[in-house]
């Protein structure tokens, strides 16, 4: 399984921003989808998740409302749509990939599969 999360770049306070994350691999259905992200000399921390048949999410609590994750299925592409950014948004954002039909984790180290991460940096 491979991973490839694009759409990151420099914006200001307050845009909005699409990250996507293409995977190469068959059945993408079958795969719960997370977003994580990890800024300088902090640890990575959850952002969302969405279950393989893309009918349940979650969020991290801090950031609901303002993001959206969802999952082309078709496509095999699962996005994260950023709204009303904030210089605390800025990080390194990675896509995660799990085994699994119809449940979500937001827990790291039950992904099995990373992308190479994408950076966002919003200025103020």
């Amino acid at each position: 399984v491979q991973l490839q999360a694009s759409g990151g770049g420099l914006v200001q306070a307050g845009d909005s921003l699409r990250l996507s994350c293409a995977a190469s691999v068959r059945s993408f259905s079958t795969f719960n989808m997370g977003w994580f992200r990890q800024a300088p000399g902090k640890e990575r921390e959850f952002v969302a998740t969405i279950s393989g048949r893309g009918t349940s999410t979650a969020y991290a609590d801090s950031l609901k409302g303002r993001f959206t994750i969802s999952k082309d299925n078709a496509e095999n592409t699962v996005y994260l749509q950023m709204t009303s950014l904030k210089p605390e948004d800025t990080a390194v954002y990675y896509c995660a990939a799990r085994k699994s039909v119809s449940s979500w984790s937001r827990i790291s180290s039950t992904y099995d599969y990373w992308g190479q991460g994408t950076q966002v940096t919003v200025s103020s």
